[in-house]
């Protein structure tokens, strides 16, 4: 059902099923797939694409042009995927054409209110991101990872998959998957042992982990030797370690400790 007050470009693109609530805007070159629900007060501007059975909450901003001085107007785009839930008050803004032109959020991840995704942000899927969380510009968020409420993650920063930020923390370089983070300069403290018995990760995947994790941050070593012993180790055959040993070898920006 689309209310009669609701706003629709006539060059927008609205699936089978799809629901849009009273007064919400959809601009032109907007293309939302079948079965999403868009709720009163939402404004999605031109360059969105939503896939399947979202759930767009009242007041949310989609698609806004990104708050970055050297954007001119470009066409760039913000792609949403399926079964995403996106709350009140949520800010999700289009990429820029230094940073590839597109912002990505994959499929079945929970945006919680007041939250900030930035231009050129990729994220995975099943992500969770609680009331206030704020992605600035560039960031790539693994899947299944979780951003504390009222948490600020800097530009160009990665969280690795199954990895969870404590609230109310500030995040200024990389974050491993597998492993929890807090504080005002976030640092590690562990694995996220219990997300990933959630997880239904073996006892065997978890045993190796932990072994990479203290070689690699607990074991006094420089992290070039400590890579090298992790590698060198038979826990290096897990796949989760293998992951685990990419990330950290793959930092630009350094990784908390």
């Amino acid at each position: 059902m689309i209310h009669p007050t609701a706003i629709i470009d006539p060059m927008a693109e609205i699936g089978e099923e799809v629901e849009i609530g009273p007064y919400s805007v959809i601009e032109r070159d907007v293309f939302i797939d079948e079965g999403t629900k868009i709720g009163p007060h939402v404004v999605i501007r031109h360059g969105t694409h939503i896939g399947k059975r979202c759930q767009i909450s009242q007041f949310a901003s989609i698609g806004e042009a990104p708050q970055f001085s050297g954007y001119k107007g470009e066409k760039t785009l913000l792609q949403i995927g399926d079964r995403n839930i996106i709350r009140e008050f949520v800010t999700l803004h289009r990429g820029t054409v230094k940073g590839g032109g597109k912002t990505v959020i994959g499929n079945e991840n929970f945006i919680m209110a007041y939250s900030h995704v930035a231009h050129d942000c990729q994220i995975g899927n099943q992500v969770v991101m609680a009331n206030g969380a704020t992605l600035a510009g560039h960031i790539l968020i693994e899947d299944f990872a979780i951003i504390g409420g009222l948490s600020a993650i800097h530009q160009f920063c990665r969280v690795g998959a199954y990895a969870i930020i404590g609230g109310i923390s500030g995040v200024l370089m990389d974050i491993p998957p597998y492993t929890k983070a807090q504080g005002d300069r976030a640092k590690l403290f562990g694995l996220n042992t219990v997300g990933l018995k959630r997880a239904n990760f073996s006892e065997e995947t978890l045993r190796a982990l932990k072994k990479a994790y203290r070689i690699i941050f607990r074991s006094g070593l420089t992290l070039e030797k400590a890579i090298k012993q992790v590698g060198e180790d038979e826990i290096a055959q897990t796949p989760e370690v293998q992951h685990f040993l990419q990330f950290i070898q793959g930092s630009k920006r350094g990784i908390s400790r």
